[in-house]
């Protein structure tokens, strides 16, 4: 059994910047953009549909956990610069805040990769501020630019503790199309495993 890689960065202090920038005074608010779209594993009070300016979902992000392993790295998704991305905002009411945060850590931050921040999410019913994961291009877990036959070969080898690379990224894509959300380039990218 592989161990787990050791964090890029300490993912407690990141965790009390996030609990002292949202302040716990309001309900919290998380942008979901991937799996926690269809598997959020938190009690929330709301979800509404949300779009993001200026960030966009990409599978460019290398797991060597969660849906790889250091041997066989999968991918998943990061929020990169540029563009826009359509998702959910899940509102968790003041009282559940802290406590769901801390736990949505332990799923989205084992190793620190990435940098959480606080965007707009425009909702049909208004813009609220959300917490985000994104990823810098930096990172040494952005995997750059990636041909046919990589992806090809992660979809077909890649799995970790939570699933395959390939049923991360179908699951993903049969959750924003039953919500009439599109994303091009993940139906491209599936399209090579047919």
């Amino acid at each position: 059994m592989s161990q787990m890689p050791q964090p890029l960065r300490d993912p407690v202090p990141m965790l009390e910047q996030a609990l002292a920038d949202w302040g716990g005074r309001e309900d919290l608010w998380i942008f979901g953009y991937g799996s926690l779209i269809w598997n959020p594993e938190f009690d929330y009070a709301e979800r509404r549909p949300a779009r993001v300016l200026g960030w966009h979902r990409a599978l460019k992000m290398w797991s060597r956990v969660n849906r790889g392993t250091p041997e066989c790295p999968g991918l998943v998704f990061g929020l990169l610069a540029g563009g826009s991305c359509q998702g959910f905002a899940f509102r968790i009411p003041r009282e559940a805040g802290s406590a769901v945060l801390t736990e949505l850590w332990g799923r989205e931050m084992p190793t620190g990769v990435y940098d959480p921040r606080w965007l707009a999410c425009r909702t049909p019913a208004g813009n609220v501020r959300g917490l985000a994961f994104t990823l810098s291009k930096k990172s040494p877990n952005h995997t750059g630019v990636l041909t046919e036959e990589q992806y090809r070969r992660i979809f077909s080898a890649a799995s970790g503790r939570y699933g395959t690379t390939l049923d991360y990224a179908a699951r993903t894509l049969e959750e924003l199309r039953r919500h009439n959300i599109r994303d091009r380039h993940l139906e491209r990218l599936l399209k090579l495993i047919e």
